[in-house]
């Protein structure tokens, strides 16, 4: 117990020795407060203001966790929380273009039908979910530079089981929206030489065993596959196979190709159906480009003329292989790709290929 508790006078010296987890210690002396500070409990925790202003680095972000609106360094999950034991969570993630935010309703949508489907309810529907997040970020927006923008997401865990002799303050679900700058930099080149996926061997989780159209925190899976195809190739992106050997989908990316004209992209069945994903089919529809969903396998991508992932942070982007072999003529993007880029920026009002590339020079 010494080691997590540490007596504090109350106020003045004037009544009983109280006993205080250090937790909340360190969180008072990080700000300069007084440990000994409203030990009653009956108002809100000193470091805590939920207004606008927030004790924080002029620099450093801030998040909203279980409540609470604090600097993310601030935010403690504790050790028990089911996402951290067993991955049992959820969470979403959308972007910003030209700093506003993209779909959060879709995105949103999306969070409750897993945790539905994860039979975990966060306290609160999603209309509040769409305004904490817009809060989120607008109150980091200020930390952007004019050419820079945010992933923000949402995630929900299943939380800690009451455990006699714990002491935590809070049991059930934990709740967490931040925002993080997108990797501008880091994956400018793809824009510029395409990207190339390699067919890891290990399979997708099957649907019957595990749905992949929740976006849950258990990404064991797609992990050690990506980790695969990264001891082969550090700069490659893996895209798995489902169970029955056709193209399935990537850490975080949908997978469409093009041949004679129309796309193809997996069955909704076998992916997670991404919001950027679902915005390219109605863009294509909008163009008047045929597509369909279809079972593809690598016949297809071999053969394909043009081939194309999308991501919440890259939106679309032209592969320039597939195990090494070179897609169509090995133009990156193709005729097709680039008409739907171009849509998808007319979308968003964004060039985010420009974005990109900037980041190159």
């Amino acid at each position: 117990m010494q080691g997590h508790f540490r007596a504090c006078p109350a106020p003045d010296n004037d009544g009983p020795t109280r006993i205080w987890p250090v937790r909340h210690l360190k969180r008072w002396v990080s700000h300069g407060l007084n440990p000994s500070y409203d030990v009653e409990r009956s108002s809100p925790a000193p470091w805590i203001d939920k207004g606008p202003h927030i004790h924080t680095r002029a620099n450093e972000r801030v998040a909203w966790f279980n409540g609470e609106f604090m600097p993310e360094s601030e935010v403690r999950m504790p050790f028990r929380d089911s996402s951290w034991v067993y991955g049992d969570g959820a969470f979403d993630m959308t972007r910003s273009f030209n700093h506003r935010l993209f779909k959060v309703k879709e995105h949103v949508d999306r969070l409750y039908r897993s945790l539905k489907y994860l039979r975990i309810d966060p306290g609160f529907g999603p209309a509040r979910m769409c305004a904490l997040t817009e809060e989120v970020f607008e109150r980091n927006r200020h930390l952007l530079g004019p050419d820079d923008d945010y992933w923000i997401g949402q995630r929900i865990s299943r939380g800690v089981k009451d455990t006699p002799g714990d002491n935590l303050d809070h049991h059930g679900p934990n709740v967490v929206l931040e925002c993080a700058p997108l990797p501008l930099k880091q994956r400018a080149k793809l824009f510029k030489e395409g990207i190339r996926v390699v067919i890891p061997s290990h399979r997708r989780v099957p649907p019957d065993s595990l749905t992949p159209r929740a976006k849950t925190h258990n990404y064991l899976n797609l992990i050690v596959a990506n980790q695969e195809v990264q001891s082969i190739d550090p700069e490659a992106w893996a895209v798995l196979l489902d169970v029955n050997g056709n193209l399935c989908e990537g850490m975080g990316s949908n997978i469409f190709t093009v041949r004679d004209g129309e796309i193809l992209t997996p069955r909704e069945k076998f992916v997670l159906p991404g919001v950027s994903r679902a915005t390219v089919i109605d863009l294509a529809r909008d163009e008047g480009l045929p597509l369909r969903e279809a079972d593809i396998d690598l016949y297809d991508a071999y053969t394909a003329d043009e081939c194309f992932l999308t991501s919440t942070s890259l939106c679309i982007c032209g592969v320039r292989s597939v195990n090494g072999g070179t897609i169509g003529d090995g133009a990156v993007p193709g005729p097709v790709t680039r008409r739907l880029t171009q849509a998808y920026i007319d979308h968003v009002n964004c060039d985010f290929v420009a974005q990109y590339l900037s980041r190159l020079t």
